[in-house]
């Protein structure tokens, strides 16, 4: 008998939602507030009430069911979780808490459908659990703010919630029959399916044991995996394999950046080919799809929210004919069925085997999918160039409010509005508090607190409730509703942080032209691996990934992790590194070191004809090199990044590495920009790379708050802070080097750090006979005899001193 699984919010959602699309974060309970308030509720219903009660029922229809012309024992396994059972003398109650911020007066015994079903499924489910003729069902609505409690009460016989939970389960049933029928092409083609390619690759099998391994056993693993070992096959093969062996139900592919996106797309699409039947979906941000991005996405105005739900199924039945669920394939569906093209892919992410999206589709609390991830599951997380996920976390943990904007939506609320005018008025004046308090306190106008600024939470929220009272009940648009739907959410994101505010977060307040209150989070390691154990696995890869304690430490890794650290699949001799270590790159000394970098920039690609990129710590540094240099070397080909460049821009600029140069080209880059990594650069599209300065972060008011934190938690504030994310820039720049195992090509770090033990312990095994020299000359020299393979050199790291 083949089981299909739904739960009981999936199966009421496909089967009976309708209406419109409204913003999901417009009258959604507060989370902990929500968790909060049930938990009060179940304490407050006495000693019969048992709490949190999870039921199932498998319905098996009288007949089987016709896939593909074959008759099979199709059945559906419906599971849930009961808010409460109440056992009162009079018989069983079924109790379904709901949380609002709305007016308990204004909500009646029909407000929602979608709650009575969900309730009369449970029910169903315990009555045909305890043999029960009758069983009594209750919906309890808590408002968030007064902590009053309404509820209302319906008595059935078994008979009627049988009859009403069959006939779900028959309407779902085609639906489901098309699942499993997917399922067996899925599991088949995976059973049969082959390493795409005739061997691995040094390190590969490694790297897809590990991950294997990772899955069966339910835990997390961290892996370096350098380039060229093939980390995106390396993962996602051995994912599906275990995905064919029912050891997970969903494969997340989680990146940065859209070319990380593009790379596990092309990767399925290679293993499509050869025969893996497999539904892939890509998310792509909400801005990018927009059909009406002038629209708001209140139904009102906007077309493809207007009566949404009863479009949704008929398209999602459309387009799973479809194994591609692409960009354009979703856009494509969606104008089709004249649905919101965003909210549509998320719909289909429940029933894609892939999902590749940015990382913040798992991690950000505003955005995360949560109808995945609020009782976890067996899903694998694949996170991609995972050091990037340290700053990516605590941005996204992070919440801020700033002055701008409060007075002036207040005064053009004032006539439209006066009650909304009030509340706006009220955030505004206390925010002016605090700002009095930071000036007080700090002549600066910067001040770090440990407390929630209590007053402006409690505005906040108040503003929040009056701007959803608005919403719900008003009869026209206004000028100023973007506007303020800009400041609800920006409100709600700052209360919503709120509730994780604990030891790993403070209030960074910053007061000059405008006031800036933030609820920072230094340390994301605990919300991280809170976020990773909503699934069954977790692979965190990267080419650099070191120090390994260090990412294990802040992206929320335990002892029980696994680690794996795997060697360059390249020939060492390869990759040619000088260190110039007589040259200070330090903030202070900069501007004495121009002409010496620029001379050593012409030194070092003097020897080779080719495509070189040099790697600055900051815009203005870059700027002062790149003039003195064209100055020094009016005949060289330059090209500089600039600040905010376009796609086309990017490309144009990556395009001018072309392949066979006739004449030297040095692009002036960004280190730990966007030309920094994720770039290939591959044969003599470029023959080296300059890394001017050691990375380190720029000093400021966050980055010493980061320090102090860590120095007192691990006595590495310095390292953490500065030293670990500066020297990961420069490996990241490094790599842009050696992209295949044909590539020959020469590295420059400028910088007296780089011979310092604290320094020279974070670069690469893998970089042997590393030369110091101390001088131009030797620079150019080394370099000569390394593109010169006859002139032997000698390899003691000293030997230009």
């Amino acid at each position: 008998m083949k089981i299909v699984k739904v739960s009981v919010r999936e199966l009421v959602e496909f089967v009976l939602k309708k209406g419109d699309l409204k913003p999901a974060a417009i009258g959604a309970a507060r989370t902990q507030d929500g968790i909060k308030a049930h938990q009060l509720v179940q304490r407050q219903s006495g000693t019969d009430y048992l709490p949190e009660v999870t039921l199932s029922y498998l319905y098996v229809p009288k007949e089987k069911q016709i896939i593909r012309g074959v008759e099979e024992d199709i059945c559906l396994e419906v599971k849930g979780r009961a808010d409460g059972i109440l056992k009162r003398e009079s018989g069983a109650c079924v109790d379904e808490i709901k949380t609002t911020a709305m007016d308990l007066t204004l909500i009646d015994e029909s407000i929602s459908d979608m709650h009575w079903a969900q309730a009369q499924c449970y029910a169903f489910m315990y009555a045909a659990q305890e043999g029960l003729e009758t069983i009594d069902v209750q919906l309890t609505y808590y408002q968030l703010d007064t902590a009053e409690i309404r509820k209302f009460n319906r008595s059935f016989a078994f008979e009627q919630l049988s009859e009403f939970f069959i006939n779900l389960g028959e309407k779902y049933l085609l639906w489901a029959c098309r699942l499993q029928d997917w399922y067996n092409q899925r599991d088949s083609s995976i059973q049969e399916l082959q390493f795409p390619f005739s061997a691995y690759r040094k390190g590969q099998r490694e790297l897809a044991v590990g991950v294997y391994q990772t899955i069966k056993s339910g835990q997390t693993l961290f892996a370096q995996a350098p380039t060229g070992i093939g980390k995106t096959m390396g993962t996602l093969f051995p994912a599906i394999k275990a995905m064919g062996e029912g050891l997970t139900v969903q494969i997340f592919y989680l990146t940065a950046k859209t070319i990380t996106r593009t790379v596990a797309e092309k990767a399925l699409t290679d293993l499509q080919v050869r025969g893996l039947k497999i539904k892939r979906l890509t998310l792509t941000a909400k801005k990018k799809v927009c059909f009406q991005p002038e629209s708001s996405c209140l139904p009102e105005e906007c077309p493809f929210a207007k009566g949404y739900y009863d479009r949704l199924r008929g398209a999602a039945e459309d387009i799973f004919a479809e194994e591609s669920w692409t960009r354009q394939v979703l856009e494509d569906y969606a104008r089709k069925h004249s649905i919101c093209p965003f909210e549509f892919s998320l719909e289909m992410a429940t029933w894609a085997d892939v999902v590749i999206g940015d990382y913040n589709y798992v991690f950000d609390p505003r955005v995360y999918l949560k109808r995945f991830f609020l009782d976890g599951g067996d899903y694998t997380f694949l996170v991609d160039e995972a050091h990037n996920l340290v700053e990516r976390a605590r941005e996204m943990f992070s919440a801020e409010i700033r002055k701008e904007n409060w007075l002036e939506l207040k005064r053009l609320t004032k006539v439209d509005d006066p009650k909304l005018s009030k509340s706006l008025a009220r955030v505004n004046m206390a925010i002016i508090k605090e700002k009095k308090a930071c000036l007080a306190d700090n002549s600066k106008g910067e001040s770090v607190e440990k407390e929630l600024p209590s007053d402006l939470i409690k505005v906040l929220r108040h503003f929040v409730k009056a701007v959803e009272t608005f919403l719900k009940y008003k009869d026209q648009t206004y000028d100023w509703q973007e506007q303020l739907l800009d400041l609800y959410f920006q409100a709600l994101t700052f209360l919503r942080t709120a509730e994780s505010f604990d030891s790993h977060y403070v209030t960074c307040l910053q007061s000059q032209a405008d006031l800036r209150i933030k609820l920072f989070c230094l340390d994301p390691s605990v919300r991280l691996r809170e976020a990773l154990e909503r699934g069954r696995a977790s692979i965190l890869f990267s080419a650099t990934l070191s120090p390994m304690d260090y990412f294990m430490n802040v992206l929320g890794g335990e002892e029980t992790s696994f680690k794996l650290r795997l060697s360059s699949p390249f020939p060492a001799e390869n990759l040619h590194v000088v260190i110039h270590k007589s040259i200070s790159t330090k903030y202070r000394q900069r501007a004495s070191s121009y002409e010496q970098i620029a001379e050593t920039i012409a030194a070092v690609t003097v020897p080779k004809e080719g495509n070189y990129l040099v790697f600055f710590p900051s815009y203005e540094y870059l700027q002062e090199v790149c003039f003195r240099f064209q100055a020094q070397n009016p005949l060289v080909k330059v090209i500089q990044q600039r600040l905010g460049m376009q796609e086309e821009e990017r490309e144009e600029f990556l395009a001018s590495f072309s392949e066979h140069p006739h004449e030297t080209l040095i692009g002036f880059a960004l280190m730990g920009g966007i030309f920094g990594e994720g770039i290939d650069l591959m044969g003599d599209r470029l023959s080296g790379a300059i890394v001017v300065g050691v990375g380190l972060p720029q000093v400021g008011f966050e980055r010493e708050i980061i320090r102090d934190y860590y120095e007192k938690v691990s006595h590495e504030g310095f390292e953490f802070s500065y030293i670990y994310p500066g020297i990961n820039k420069v490996l990241q720049a490094v790599g842009r080097v050696i992209r295949t195992e044909k590539d020959r090509g020469i590295v420059v770090l400028i910088d007296e750090r780089f011979a310092q033990p604290k320094y020279k312990r974070l670069l690469p095994s893998a970089w042997r006979n590393i030369r110091y020299v101390t001088d131009i000359r030797a620079v150019q020299q080394s370099i000569e005899n390394f593109w010169s393979p006859m002139v032997p050199e000698n390899n003691n790291e000293n030997s230009y001193n």
